[in-house]
């Protein structure tokens, strides 16, 4: 098992590198842009947010205490001088803003260009030679807790420390992999501790001057975001702002469809790398280019090429994505025989299918069932005819009602949300009519969202599956089914407890006169809460049926989330509980016995609390020996726990009969299905869900409509 430092080390790296958005350059700065941006947000959050708040010294301080933290969440770059510095707009960035006045984001933008040079400088001079490994000290990795630096003397020191960190969890590892493969007797020429160190340090100082070759690609109108961001945060934690390129981003993955040529980029270095091309896409389908391939420039139709080496990935991007019907050249380097190709490509419409429902059919105790994956409430607000998670999981379940299966289990694990609305319609597909959710504005008493259509998609048992990452739309659903008594609810103590809903606003709209994108606000203008009257928000949907997970005793979900709005409650809805079954308590019951009693699920349960041991433990010696110890005696730990989610069922899945005629032309997507069936086989939480819906009995009235 890799040591917790590892972890904590690159999450610092990743959090860095998703945060900063700087660029080490003014080159791209608009102030004209800068001040209407802020000036049409903080009129935008006054008038329409959910919560009503004051632009106050409160508000200002958090404004504060989040642009810094979100420039240097690792404590790297500023110092105790610098904040003293910074402190003079403390209380003062709420008087600003209502002045559209940016001065404290400039000041500290600017200073923070000046410590990213000087932070280059730093690590490089460090990692030029060797630590002490025999000194006695340690590093706390808790940074929200530990101060920032009192000056540049003790703020050297404390990267220091981190590189160091770095260097000797390399070591380690290092040395563990030779003893296995000593142990194992394979022959390998030994390396010594200098050696090992040598090629630790050289990693590091690879990896770090690639982060900051990112850094370097990142524009002015990034950096602003971190600032807007700081800003918007402070109404609750999911409202943001999302700058033009973000924006389409999002697009994309609430449709699960761009237009471009279907392939999947990578930046290694100064280069562009085509990492997987998308089955069903244009690429795929013309089959020249391939995976391996490096991009050199791209072409639009006949025009002279752009050469794109050392420009940024988001950039190439934009080169090489485009308008269905349009052409565009690529100039690859080919991965087998290095030789340099043009190849047009015709972009398309491309599907992401790893976006859309899937399902897959069992057999048990001679009786088949259903399992639909829905990753997320996917929908195209811009085209109303084009498929989206409702219309797909009614075809879904027709197909699967056409294969004679006796129960459903809908797999939401995972799934982070998406559209209210398709939330909604999926509801109604399991009931005859009635209220799905209950949705409120500020200030204004709640409104019943219903099923109005008396159709029922599936009358038969059905399973719902969740987890500490299910959260909103996939909450509504849960909890409507739960409320209904409509389904079970399997999976972790309880979902994620996002029972906020937000609006994807465009800027433009309310300053029509500016001549250039401004991005947009995804805002919280709703809560929502179940037909039961309670809200998801904080407490999320509890599971019938909790199972132990590795994430059972961590500070998880959107209670942990600085500002997150309160829990609360309203009337309850006009709704009839459905009870469907003749033993649901009983099925209920019997299942929380089986898990309380079995093995496996005892030893989950076991490594999750050791888990929270090691999430609370920060503090690491910088001593080689002592840190060896350490991790010595947590591997010793780790060790029987090796094996815990290690389980294969009896059973096989396969895919649904109209899947076999698109695997004859699409390999890629039968690969794919494979590789899920051999993860279900192995999933103890699917096989429990299962357990349960073949125990389930439907009472006489009820029966599975077929049409």
């Amino acid at each position: 098992m890799k040591t917790k430092f590892i972890i904590h080390f690159f999450a610092i790296i990743i959090l860095f590198a998703n945060s900063v958005h700087a660029s080490s350059n003014f080159k791209d700065e608009d102030p004209e842009k800068d001040r209407v941006i802020v000036y049409v947000l903080k009129n935008i959050l006054s008038r329409y947010h959910y919560v009503q708040k004051k632009l106050d010294d409160n508000f200002s301080e958090h404004v504060y205490n989040s642009f810094i933290e979100g420039l240097d969440p690792s404590k790297r770059y500023f110092t105790q001088e610098d904040l003293k510095e910074f402190s003079q707009y403390k209380y003062l960035i709420d008087d600003q803003l209502r002045d559209t006045n940016i001065d404290f984001y400039k000041l500290v933008y600017g200073r923070f260009l000046e410590k990213l040079d000087a932070a280059k400088i730093n690590y490089r001079t460090l990692l030029k030679q060797s630590f002490n490994y025999n000194k006695k000290e340690t590093i706390n990795v808790d940074y929200e807790k530990i101060p920032f630096a009192k000056n540049e003397n003790e703020l050297l020191d404390y990267w220091r420390r981190q590189l160091k960190l770095s260097i000797i969890g390399r070591i380690e590892e290092g040395e563990r992999i030779q003893k296995d493969k000593i142990d194992k007797g394979e022959k390998v020429e030994k390396k010594t501790f200098t050696e090992l160190e040598v090629e630790a340090r050289a990693e590091v100082l690879k990896n770090m001057n690639e982060l900051y070759i990112r850094i370097d690609e990142l524009e002015s109108s990034d950096w602003y975001s971190t600032f807007l961001n700081s800003i918007v945060s402070g109404f609750d934690p999911h409202t943001t702002y999302m700058s033009p390129r973000i924006k389409s981003r999002f697009d994309q993955d609430m449709s699960g469809k761009l237009e471009g040529i279907g392939a999947r980029l990578q930046k290694k270095g100064m280069y562009t790398h085509v990492v997987e091309l998308i089955s069903g896409g244009p690429a795929w389908k013309q089959n020249e280019l391939e995976a391996g391939d490096i991009i050199l420039k791209v072409a639009q139709a006949d025009a002279e090429p752009v050469n794109i080496v050392g420009v940024r990935l988001d950039d190439a991007i934009k080169f090489i994505k485009g308008k269905k019907g349009t052409e565009v050249r690529l100039t690859v380097k080919k991965k087998f025989d290095g030789s340099t190709q043009v190849i047009s490509i015709i972009r398309d419409v491309v599907e992401l299918e790893e976006t859309f429902v899937k399902s897959s059919i069992v057999e048990k105790d001679g009786k088949k069932y259903g399992i639909i994956n829905l990753p997320k409430f996917y929908i195209d607000f811009s085209d109303s005819n084009s498929r989206d998670a409702a219309k797909d999981m009614e075809k879904e379940i027709e197909r699967l009602k056409a294969e004679n299966v006796k129960g459903l289990i809908v797999d939401l694990r995972d799934n982070g949300g998406g559209s209210l609305k398709t939330a909604i319609e999926i509801g109604g597909l399991f009931i005859d009519k009635g209220p799905i959710v209950q949705v409120k504005y500020r200030g204004e008493d709640p409104l019943v969202k219903n099923d109005t259509d008396s159709k029922i998609q599936w009358n038969g048992p059905l399973v719902v599956m969740v987890n500490e990452f299910s959260a909103s739309a996939s909450e509504i659903f849960a909890a409507a089914m739960q409320d209904y008594k409509r389904g079970v609810i399997i999976g972790g103590k309880q979902t994620y407890g996002k029972g906020t809903v937000q609006n994807v606003l465009p800027i433009n709209r309310f300053y029509e006169q500016y001549p250039s994108d401004l991005g947009a606000l995804k805002m919280t203008i709703q809560k929502f809460y179940r037909i039961n009257g309670g809200s998801t928000q904080i407490e999320g949907v509890y599971s019938d049926i909790s199972l132990p997970s590795r994430y059972s005793y961590m500070k998880f979900g959107e209670r942990d989330l600085d500002g997150a709005l309160a829990w609360d409650k309203v009337k309850q809805a006009n709704y009839k509980i459905r009870n469907s079954y003749s033993n649901f308590a009983d099925v209920v019951y019997k299942s929380n016995q089986r898990v309380l009693n079995d093995e496996k699920f005892q030893k989950i349960n076991e490594y999750a609390k050791w888990l929270k041991k090691n999430q609370d433990e920060n503090i690491y010696s910088l001593n080689y020996n002592e840190f060896k110890n350490e991790t010595d005696k947590k591997s010793m730990q780790g060790k029987k726990f090796k094996e815990v989610f290690k389980f294969k069922s009896n059973i096989t899945f396969n895919a649904p009969k109209y899947e076999y005629e698109l695997f004859k032309k699409d390999t890629i997507l039968k690969g794919k299905r494979i590789a899920w069936h051999k993860n279900l086989k192995k999933d103890i939480y699917m096989n429990e869900a299962l357990n349960v819906l073949s125990e389930l009995k439907m009472k006489k009235e009820y029966s599975i409509v077929k049409h």
